[in-house]
């Protein structure tokens, strides 16, 4: 599958540009009516890098805005925002017989975690994880840019994250792995980087 040249973007229609960015993010409403207007609004991107560094840039300003807002109904709209766009992502570990719901990229960066267990016992330990990660960190699902480690590894990460990380860290994480896992995205389809 092609994507635009990142010097057209600008000029790209609203919907191009959802499908591109849900080409390199997960589907998510609530991230391309945040980006679309910004990608829109600059210049011109001369790389792929410079997008995604762009997008980066914005989801940190996002929740900048959100950590430095002392109007309690603003804040609450934003922290909304930031959940959203976070649990856009699937968990990790998806059962086999719910993996096809997934995007076909999705599908593919959970094949190490999805392989090797007949008995289904480390993926009761990952779904286990991953609950105890959505209690320490209401509105979020662990993100974290797979490239191929293994589910021992990832589950090592996840841990650690859950016992030393705060909600805000853990918001901050996952829009860089997000933007991490797009940039590997990019480079599977060829784009100019």
């Amino acid at each position: 599958m092609s994507i635009k040249a990142p010097e057209e973007l600008n000029k790209c229609s609203t919907i191009e540009l959802e499908q591109i960015l849900d080409q390199l993010f997960e589907p998510c409403r609530t991230l391309t009516n945040f980006l679309i207007p910004k990608i829109q609004n600059h210049q011109s991107f001369s790389s792929y890098n410079e997008v995604l560094e762009y997008c980066r840039n914005n989801l940190m300003s996002l929740l900048n805005n959100y950590k430095e807002c002392n109007d309690e109904i603003e804040k609450s709209e934003l922290h909304k925002t930031l959940c959203k766009i976070v649990s856009a992502h699937p968990r990790l570990g998806v059962p086999k017989d719910k993996i096809s719901s997934l995007s076909k990229d999705s599908q593919n960066e959970q094949k190490s975690l999805t392989e090797g267990d007949p008995n289904g016992e480390l993926a009761q330990k990952l779904k286990l994880l991953n609950d105890k990660y959505e209690e320490a960190f209401p509105g979020l699902i662990f993100v974290v840019f797979v490239n191929g480690r293994s589910r021992d590894q990832i589950m090592k990460i996840m841990n650690e994250r859950i016992l030393n990380s705060t909600w805000i860290n853990e918001v901050s994480i996952a829009f860089n792995e997000m933007v991490d896992i797009a940039f590997d995205r990019a480079r599977k389809v060829n784009a100019k980087l």
